[in-house]
């Protein structure tokens, strides 16, 4: 009996315009950078080749935005999903920069309790839920081919890091998911068979990585 073969990519929008370093979390009003827009650019030009049918977003601006680049070369419409918003956060609004003092207050420690749930915001096992919903159901719209889900750093990595059987709690400057990076799941018979990830806009990254070619499900 043949196999039904079919990819999901997870994509981390680009640049926010964020010079204030504010954690803006599920915030309104945040939008892609100049850079972000390249970046964008730069992610649709790699995947317009792709056979790609289905196209999500998070109904965040910067997630839209990451997401219409993608739209005009595939020629699809965005649909958006709430399962693929930024994880909530109790810190949303306050920036945390060298001197800034906000984990310093002690009104602050009490979210800080316990770092495995994680106290200060949306449950880990939460997000994985969600996000797993989201991609099956993007699976299934997309059956056979490719779909194309546009979301956030967090909830890319905590889905991923349950795919591949690791705790979820972690240290945030570990993560593998950078600025418009494409994390793939690729799905046999509805299971999940492997993950691939690839950083499409990596030159146009602070320090100017060399670009990672993208490879997933090649």
């Amino acid at each position: 009996m043949s196999r039904s073969r079919t990819l999901v990519h997870l994509l981390r929008h680009g640049e926010v315009d964020n010079p204030q370093k504010v954690l803006y979390g599920r915030l309104p009003g945040y939008h892609l950078s100049e850079l972000g827009r390249e970046m964008a650019e730069r992610v649709a030009e790699t995947v317009a080749s792709r056979p790609i049918t289905h196209l999500v977003a998070s109904p965040l601006e910067r997630a839209q935005e990451t997401a219409q680049p993608m739209a005009d070369k595939l020629g699809l419409p965005i649909s958006t999903d709430e399962r693929l918003i930024e994880a909530g956060n109790l810190f949303e609004g306050l920036t945390f920069g060298v001197g800034d003092g906000s984990l310093r207050r002690p009104d602050s420690w009490k979210h800080l309790r316990n770092p495995f749930r994680p106290s200060w915001g949306e449950p880990y096992r939460a997000i994985v839920v969600r996000m797993l919903a989201a991609m099956a159901d993007a699976r299934t719209a997309a059956e056979g081919a490719e779909a194309l889900l546009v979301s956030h750093q967090l909830p890319i990595w905590t889905v991923r890091s349950y795919v591949e059987g690791r705790r979820l709690w972690h240290d945030p400057r570990k993560r593998q998911c950078t600025l418009a990076s494409l994390t793939t799941f690729t799905y046999e018979d509805g299971r999940i068979v492997s993950v691939d990830y690839s950083e499409p806009a990596a030159d146009l990254l602070p320090g100017g990585l060399a670009g990672k070619k993208f490879v997933a499900g090649a």
